[in-house]
């Protein structure tokens, strides 16, 4: 079968041929619809053979959709030709945090060696792919699983960003979004349907304020060394209750820290790197800074539902399997608007 791989420390991905995986007990083989294209990858392909906790190759793909194919023995609550969206933070399934559903946070993780599909297992774009057990797949339900697939990462993991802040989004307050592209244009869309905040978008120009403003912000806001002053002006001097940071790069947290209320939340989602000194002085009084991690089975489920109703939908570009290094070299230069998928087998 066709997989994209990164085969070598520093170089680009490449597509190659290799064997079909058949499922052994406990395991669902899909055939892959659509596979999502993150920057997560990009910044795994940026590290150093030193930093790189797996080996090489590896089938890139982190976001998953497919129709079961074949099941392993033992295997019941997906059969032959379920539509299924593939849940990517595989953990254990017995330690405390993975019985709540947050295999996001499996406490076990590290010590058995468990990595989620695209990140140390084989990931989503290859034709097939091999998943470790039925729990980590949740029904499509009628979905388009072109437009779905980015959920499962960009749709998941600003969801549960968000969700920990809703007691502080309330009517009158403000919600700043750092960075609208596959991530953030969703940010903004799930702010909207959650909440009753008003949503101030950054970004570095002004295609990409536009689909912020295309998928529901009511301001936008380049994203530069004055980015922070205009959003205290825009509040009256406040600062906003809520700064979702999905660069995560040194002067986007700057601008993060710089914008946030009293009593605010500061969310650093993305991985450029940067990082937010806390302590007394450092930032208003009682700000609480956060970098959570994907999110839990129960959060995919409502992510979908949300999309069932209406409230998220994922900007695409669509590509076929050979050209998924040109998605992730236009990814690289800033050019995907929204999120770059690719169709495996169409």
């Amino acid at each position: 079968m066709k997989a994209v791989q990164y085969v070598e420390v520093g170089s680009a991905p490449v597509v190659v041929d290799i064997p079909k995986p058949t499922p052994g007990p406990g395991q669902v083989l899909l055939k892959v619809t659509a596979a999502g294209v993150c920057h997560s990858d990009i910044a795994v392909m940026s590290w150093s053979a030193e930093q790189l906790p797996f080996p090489l190759p590896l089938t890139l793909g982190h976001e998953g959709a497919g129709i079961v194919a074949e099941v392993g023995d033992g295997v019941r609550a997906v059969k032959a030709g379920d539509a299924v969206a593939v849940y990517g933070p595989w953990g254990c399934g017995m330690c405390l945090e993975c019985a709540q559903g947050k295999e996001n946070y499996c406490l076990r993780a590290d010590e058995l060696g468990i990595r989620p599909p695209g990140l140390g297992a084989p990931g989503a774009i290859a034709e097939y792919l091999l998943v470790d057990h039925e729990r980590h797949l949740v029904p499509l339900d009628g979905l388009d699983p072109v437009e779905t697939v980015p959920l499962t990462d960009a749709g998941l993991t600003p969801y549960h960003a968000i969700k920990k802040s809703l007691p502080k989004l309330l009517p009158g307050s403000t919600a700043v979004v750092i960075g609208t592209g596959g991530l953030g244009h969703v940010g903004i869309q799930l702010l909207r349907a959650m909440t009753a905040a008003r949503v101030i978008a950054l970004d570095v120009t002004e295609d990409k304020l536009a689909l912020a403003r295309e998928v529901g912000a009511h301001d936008t806001v380049i994203s530069d060394a004055d980015a922070a002053k205009k959003i205290k002006d825009m509040t009256g001097g406040l600062g906003a209750e809520v700064v979702l940071d999905f660069v995560g790069a040194p002067p986007t947290v700057a601008t993060a820290g710089a914008s946030v209320r009293v009593e605010g939340d500061v969310t650093i989602v993305g991985i450029g790197g940067g990082t937010l000194a806390v302590g007394f002085g450092a930032l208003p009084y009682e700000v609480s800074v956060m970098a959570p991690y994907w999110g839990s089975r129960s959060e995919l489920i409502e992510v979908l539902d949300l999309a069932r109703a209406g409230s998220v939908k994922v900007h695409v570009e669509t590509y076929g399997i050979d050209d998924a290094p040109k998605a992730y070299e236009r990814l690289h230069e800033g050019k995907i608007r929204g999120r770059a998928v690719i169709l495996p087998n169409g």
